[in-house]
């Protein structure tokens, strides 16, 4: 998924090989999910003949400033990228366009020619990603709604802590607010976290000044050395790496290093002692557990008077599988599809809750089931007496 440094490096690539040059033709996409606000005409009117004077970027958001506006403003979302013809964006192998791939692509937006040949591309496999034609992109949503840039403003170390002592949610879930810092994603906020060697759980408001201390250096860092290796797989930790969910977001952090503290580890240490305490009785706990929900919501009721559990969601299930198959479009195609990685692990906890969920399901039935066994066996024994 697109963050400051792939957005970074589009920008820096755009600045080496496209400024000065004008744009001869462009061709935009009939979406108007993606190009939002404007037809296809008056897009491709306004840049014919137009020169790219400079490319900006905050956040996640890139645009081109021409010789006069307006511009083409880009928001990444999940897939978005810029490839240009002949040169890597990135170091990534799937950065550059060979001569056997498909130009432009079917997942094209916007391609324009320059006036020497060269030729560009913003593409967007999965539909999220807002290309917008707009006079002045920085004073507008959703760019002025930002946050300070990670890369470009910097907090102070003093601005950092004063700002996160007043913060009482988990230190991951606030790097990912756009409007509190923008440009720190998915991937970077686990690094940088991994880097300062704090749990993504953490509250904000009760890291110490070390903690503080080392995060302001970790984003400073993580950010400038993703944009110099192009996330080389090589440099990872080789340590163990457990997942979690924080935020809503499938997060990634080594627990040999990332720790609780304060409090929360208090909690935390107690939480686990429960769980091994309760270990012992195994399946019994977890049945009696279920039973005793039923109980308090009235008593424990038969199979066939029961709603599955998960029954009142098919339909609008069935809806969002329909319109991510037609978001998707075509899986099976073009490099691209390494950005899909958090959607895998999302996916994987989804099966494995579950799979939990049926189980404890399946165990309450049987237990309900017993119970009404045994009651009936009881009455008929009354009656032959």
């Amino acid at each position: 998924m697109p963050e400051l440094p792939e957005v970074e490096a589009a920008r820096r690539a755009i600045e080496e090989n496209c400024l000065g040059k004008k744009i001869t033709k462009a061709l935009i996409a009939d979406d108007p999910k993606v190009i939002e606000g404007v037809s296809r005409a008056d897009f491709e009117g306004s840049l014919v003949g137009k020169t790219i004077v400079s490319a900006h970027r905050k956040g996640k958001n890139l645009w081109l400033r021409l010789d006069s506006p307006p511009f083409p403003s880009f928001q990444f979302g999940m897939t978005g990228a810029i490839y240009i013809k002949g040169v890597a964006v990135t170091k990534y192998k799937r950065s550059a366009v060979k001569d056997t791939d498909e130009w432009p692509s079917k997942y094209s937006k916007l391609f324009v020619e320059l006036d020497d040949g060269l030729e560009f591309s913003f593409t967007d496999k999965r539909r999220f990603a807002r290309v917008r034609l707009l006079k002045d992109p920085a004073s507008v949503p959703p760019i002025s709604e930002l946050g300070p840039d990670a890369l470009l403003e910097p907090m102070t170390g003093d601005e950092l802590f004063e700002s996160l002592s007043k913060k009482k949610i988990a230190i991951k879930t606030l790097l990912l607010d756009q409007s509190y810092i923008s440009g720190i994603g998915n991937w970077v906020a686990d690094e940088v976290l991994y880097q300062a060697r704090i749990h993504p759980e953490q509250s904000a408001a009760s890291l110490s000044k070390e903690n503080y201390g080392n995060l302001h250096k970790s984003i400073k860092e993580v950010i400038e050395k993703s944009l110099e290796v192009g996330a080389d797989s090589s440099q990872f930790p080789r340590r163990k790496i457990d997942f979690i969910t924080v935020g809503g977001r499938t997060t990634a952090y080594v627990p040999e290093l990332q720790k609780l503290s304060g409090q929360q580890a208090a909690r935390a240490g107690s939480k686990q002692a429960n769980k091994r305490k309760g270990h012992g009785d195994g399946v019994k706990d977890d049945v009696n557990e279920a039973a005793s929900d039923e109980e308090v919501n009235g008593s424990v009721q038969s199979k066939k008077g029961r709603k599955p559990r998960g029954q009142g969601n098919k339909s609008s299930a069935k809806r969002k599988s329909k319109e991510s198959d037609d978001e998707d479009n075509a899986n099976d195609s073009e490099d691209d599809d390494d950005d899909d990685n958090d959607d895998h692990h999302d996916e994987d906890q989804k099966n494995k809750t579950r799979k939990v969920t049926n189980n404890k399901q399946s165990k309450v039935e049987k237990t309900s089931k017993k119970t009404v066994q045994t009651s009936q066996n009881s009455k008929k024994k009354k009656k032959a007496k």
